[in-house]
């Protein structure tokens, strides 16, 4: 499914005249930061399309011909950047003729949406008015205003274009997944590129704390709401739990462009855990940990691996985890801590390499 930015034209590419038309070269004035910040989204994998109302487009007071000149010199500047908008619609009515066509209503992409298969959950309407809002809210899709006013209809509100459109890659980089089974429900929301911020209820403590440890040390924002048959033991929640968190992760990460995709970390004072991790698209688990109790805490210690091998298997990931002390719990946690930092790094997009797949395949 497409992964769309609807983008207004006056007010966000290029500066908007009080005289309101640009039919000028001379008033053609770029946003600053947009160029950046197209450049970004076109990077993270969304498609553009270019939706602009413009008042009274082909009468004499705004010649086609005027307009022309100025669309075709913005959109060359932006294609010398490697932007370019799979489709342009235009408006040229007047408020007062009440096309359907005009924004907010959506005549002039209902044709488009038809056509194609539309992520509205990670699509978005970017534009400086309350009708790009209105837009937005009609097409389905979020809301990103460039204003200084407060507007609670709006996703995000910014008067800083660039970092609209941070926030619309950062978005793009979040997924959920819920996976009910007859043993479990688990439902997970991650955010790659947050904070480390967690919500974390699965009924077992200690578990809970090695994936609040992994959350904060991956800098992932996670939320993850588990209910399992406890009553019978901890096993299909915590291999579930790991099944599921692997492939709301491997959701996020989308096309994997950009990623740094191989990563290591180490220890937890006289822990040592080595870990290695392959964002390959292939699941593969060596273990090599020993522990001397059965438990710590209420989670047994032989699931440990097993939320490993669940966890990889939804990541489509190749993990190596080795691990050595004197302490179960620091063992376990030495190991959690590694894998978030090694995720970290596997998952962060390098700036240098955005727009390209880390593997001569040309498939992870």
């Amino acid at each position: 499914m497409k992964k769309v930015v609807f983008v207004d034209r006056d007010g966000t590419i290029i500066r908007e005249p009080a005289g309101k038309q640009i039919d000028s070269l001379e008033k053609l004035e770029f946003i600053p930061g947009i160029i950046r910040g197209l450049k970004l989204l076109v990077d993270s994998g969304f498609t553009l399309v270019m939706v602009s109302n413009q008042d009274g487009l082909g009468t004499k007071q705004y010649p086609q011909k005027a307009f022309a000149l100025v669309q075709k010199k913005i959109l060359s500047l932006l294609e010398g950047e490697e932007i370019t908008f799979e489709k342009i619609v235009i408006c040229p009515h007047l408020r007062t003729e009440n096309c359907r066509c005009r924004k907010p209503k959506t005549g002039l992409v209902e044709s488009y949406m038809k056509k194609h298969a539309i992520d509205r959950g990670h699509s978005f309407v970017l534009g400086d008015r309350l009708t790009d809002v209105e837009f937005a809210n009609n097409l389905g899709v979020h809301a990103i205003r460039l204003t200084r006013r407060n507007d609670p209809r709006a996703k995000y509100v910014t008067p800083d274009v660039f970092d609209a459109c941070s926030f619309i890659a950062r978005f793009a980089r979040m997924a959920s997944f819920t996976r009910t089974t007859s043993e479990t429900t688990i439902a997970v929301n991650v955010t790659l590129d947050g904070a480390g911020k967690y919500e974390i209820a699965t009924g077992i403590g200690f578990f809970d704390h090695m994936l609040e440890q992994l959350a904060r040390h991956s800098r992932m924002d996670v939320t993850i709401h588990a209910r399992g048959d406890l009553h019978i033991d901890e096993h299909h929640t915590v291999e579930d739990t790991g099944i599921v968190l692997g492939k709301t992760i491997r959701e996020a990460l989308g096309r994997k462009k950009g990623i740094q995709r191989f990563a290591f970390a180490a220890p937890l004072d006289e822990a040592l855990a080595e870990v290695s991790i392959d964002l390959s698209g292939r699941s593969y688990v060596s273990f090599d940990c020993k522990f001397i109790r059965e438990r710590v805490g209420e989670m047994p210690t032989e699931l440990v691996e097993d939320f490993f091998r669940g966890f990889a298997d939804g990541l489509g990931a190749t993990m190596h985890i080795r691990c050595s002390g004197r302490n179960d719990h620091h063992k376990i946690e030495a190991i959690f801590k590694s894998v978030a930092v090694a995720l970290r790094s596997a998952v962060h997009i390098d700036s240098r390499t955005r727009s390209f797949l880390p593997s001569t395949k040309g498939l992870l």
